[in-house]
C-alpha cells in the first residue's frame, strides 16, 4: 500500500509501459479544466455588463421621471401665463368658441 503510495506521488505511472492511455486522460482533463475556467470567466464578464446595464437602466428611469414631471409643470396653465404675460399676453375673459365650417 505504501509502496503503490509513494509510486503514485513520484509519477512512475507517467512513465512505465502504458503510460500513453494515462497521458491521454491528463491532456483530455486539462483540457476540460481550461474549457471550465474560459466559461467561467465569460460568465463573470456576462454578470458584471448586466450589473452595469441595470444601473444605467435605473439611472435612465430615474432621468424620465424627472423630464417627465419639469414637462409637466411647464405644461400648467398658471406656468405658460406667467411665461406669457411678460410679452403681453392675457388670459381670455370669453370662452372659446367652436368653428364649424360646412362645405
Amino acid at each position: 500500500m505504501k509502496d503503490k503510495f509513494y509510486s503514485l506521488l513520484r509519477g512512475r505511472f507517467l512513465v512505465s509501459d502504458n503510460a500513453f492511455k494515462y497521458w491521454q486522460m491528463i491532456l483530455f482533463l486539462s483540457g476540460l479544466a481550461l474549457i471550465m475556467i474560459a466559461s467561467s470567466h465569460s460568465a463573470d464578464r456576462k454578470v458584471y455588463r448586466i450589473a452595469a446595464l441595470n444601473d444605467e437602466v435605473k439611472e435612465l428611469r430615474s432621468e424620465f421621471v424627472d423630464l417627465r414631471s419639469r414637462l409637466m409643470q411647464l405644461k400648467m396653465e398658471s406656468t405658460v401665463v406667467k411665461k406669457l404675460g411678460a410679452r403681453g399676453f392675457e388670459i381670455g375673459k370669453t370662452p372659446p368658441e367652436k368653428i364649424t365650417v360646412i362645405n
